[in-house]
């Protein structure tokens, strides 16, 4: 799909079923399942790696089969959850999921969000261990997941050593390639240029460490996918918190949206179609 598409593909972040379901009714191309909003709606943590495979692969795949034949899903991987064959486990299970693709980081084991301090990433070989387990788990499963090969290095390590880490990864057979944490709109230029032909993917965090880009400029760079990590995540804090700050000084919530519109974006009508189709008579009475 990526090949074909003569224009960027932008891929909201999505955390549950609501706000993949709302993404679904805007008409994007893509979804990214994002880690950092599968820690909080899952578990109630911040990014610091605490979700492992089980947390992650349950919440991918109901994302993913909302809409089976809908627009792909990417899926945040962090470091693949273990060693060699953790990871290829991992690869199985978000292949069986449904996931599209995925991305795996250079990022220790205590992980944490790419756009916090303190980042500490392994060495160079074992990065490129966990590229070479995905790549043999997906040629053996003869699976066209796309293998996303992330370095969060630029902190700790430079620009120099990220290129130097992307270029074995695409070695290795990784299909695509993050940067994660641009200091700035040319050097995330010059990474393109510095690794093409092959397809770079820039993770796009507003009010992160990097500067905001756009999707005509990142289409511009030639970045081929722009994900939005927190597209769903902070606006739903504000509402959320707004509402709930509302109904305590107010007694009230002041939302104007009824129980319905949100079953219709769940999708309500499709049901109904499935039910009427089948003989049966759950909405013979309306709802």
């Amino acid at each position: 799909m990526i090949k074909n598409l003569d224009h960027i593909l932008v891929c909201p972040g999505v955390y549950d079923g609501l706000s993949a379901r709302i993404a679904l009714s805007v008409g994007f191309e893509g979804m990214y399942m994002t880690g950092a909003g599968t820690n909080a709606s899952r578990l109630g943590m911040a990014d610091l790696g605490i979700a492992h495979l089980h947390d992650m692969k349950i919440n991918a795949e109901m994302i993913a089969n909302l809409k089976p034949d809908g627009p792909p899903v990417i899926a945040d991987m962090d470091t693949g959850y273990g060693g060699p064959m953790v990871i290829d486990r991992s690869l199985q299970q978000y292949h069986l999921a449904g996931v599209a693709g995925f991305h795996i980081e250079d990022q220790v084991m205590q992980k944490r969000c790419g756009h916090l301090q303190g980042k500490e990433v392994v060495d160079i070989d074992t990065y490129i261990s966990r590229i070479r387990a995905c790549v043999a788990a997906a040629r053996r499963l003869r699976s066209d997941i796309v293998i996303i090969a992330r370095t969060d290095a630029l902190q700790s390590r430079g620009y120099d050593e990220c290129i130097t880490r992307l270029r074995r990864a695409r070695d290795e057979g990784a299909d695509m390639g993050i940067l994660e944490g641009f200091s700035s709109k040319a050097q995330a230029r010059q990474a393109v240029k510095d690794l093409a032909p092959w397809p770079l993917c820039l993770n796009s965090v507003e009010n992160g460490v990097s500067p905001l880009i756009s999707v005509d400029e990142a289409q511009d760079m030639g970045f081929r996918v722009i994900i939005f990590s927190f597209a769903s995540l902070a606006p739903a804090y504000t509402a959320i918190k707004n509402t709930f700050e509302w109904l305590k000084d107010f007694g009230v919530t002041g939302s104007a949206v009824s129980p319905k519109t949100i079953f219709d974006v769940c999708g309500l009508q499709d049901l109904m179609v499935i039910d009427e189709q089948a003989g049966g008579n759950s909405f013979k009475k309306g709802v």
